[in-house]
């Protein structure tokens, strides 16, 4: 709903046997190991190794990182099969990534975004990819240092189930059309901030929560102008 929402055009497909003919239509791949099952798993590599090999962007959301040891190797197993164009996640989940990929690391799953950065930096180093750790503010690390930090967004984004998903279904919605993949995730990560923000003020001006606010976030992403964007966009770039 947020993609058709946004504009793009989305497809999801789990069978191995159609990943190769799915990857070679799409523009962009998203990898999301939320709802995790081994019969899927291959067709997950698979579509990491075929976007890689057409040169297409793929995203990877390591949802639950560190949450058990399957999830962990899955992840370490998908590192090795094609490495993603951009990695999206949490704190927690970038941190515990990073030691799934490296030298292992304890997990602290009330970890602020901030908290993530070095971990992040070294994801990025290693898989020559940008890193997204989302929070209170997101950060967006790209190569050669580069750093963007959003700080838009509302509490009630973490309150209605799938909008970490969706940010990562946009940022690979935004590569598709942007092939620098930093301006992608940070024009994504972005659109959406600023979206979440202007849903909740409208939704709180008339009384409603967490219920009107599923809803109302989409009319955002469908209606959020150029004007209200940089308006309301707050945005810092730099080195880190």
């Amino acid at each position: 709903n947020m993609l058709l929402a946004a504009g793009a055009s989305p497809i999801m497909a789990h069978a191995v046997e159609e990943v190769p003919d799915m990857v070679a239509i799409a523009q962009a791949v998203a990898v999301n190991i939320g709802t995790l099952d081994a019969q899927w798993v291959p067709a997950m590599a698979l579509a990491l190794q075929t976007a890689r090999s057409l040169g297409k962007p793929a995203v990877l959301d390591p949802v639950g990182a560190g949450a058990s040891a399957y999830r962990n190797r899955t992840l370490a197993y998908l590192l090795t099969r094609g490495k993603p164009t951009i990695i999206r996640g949490n704190a927690s989940e970038i941190l515990s990534l990073a030691g799934v990929a490296g030298a292992s690391r304890g997990v602290d799953s009330a970890a602020a975004s901030s908290d993530a950065l070095h971990s992040a930096r070294a994801l990025s180093e290693q898989f020559s990819c940008v890193v997204c750790v989302s929070g209170e503010q997101d950060y967006v690390l790209g190569p050669a240092g580069a750093c963007a930090v959003l700080a838009n967004g509302h509490p009630w984004m973490t309150r209605v189930t799938g909008v970490g998903c969706s940010a990562s279904a946009l940022v690979a919605a935004f590569a598709a059309v942007q092939s620098n993949a930093w301006r992608a995730c940070t024009s994504a990560m972005g659109f959406l901030g600023v979206a979440g923000q202007l849903a909740a003020r409208r939704v709180a001006a008339q009384g409603g929560g967490v219920g009107s606010y599923a809803v109302a976030l989409l009319d955002a992403v469908d209606q959020l102008s150029e004007a209200d964007f940089l308006a309301t966009l707050s945005l810092r770039e730099g080195q880190a």
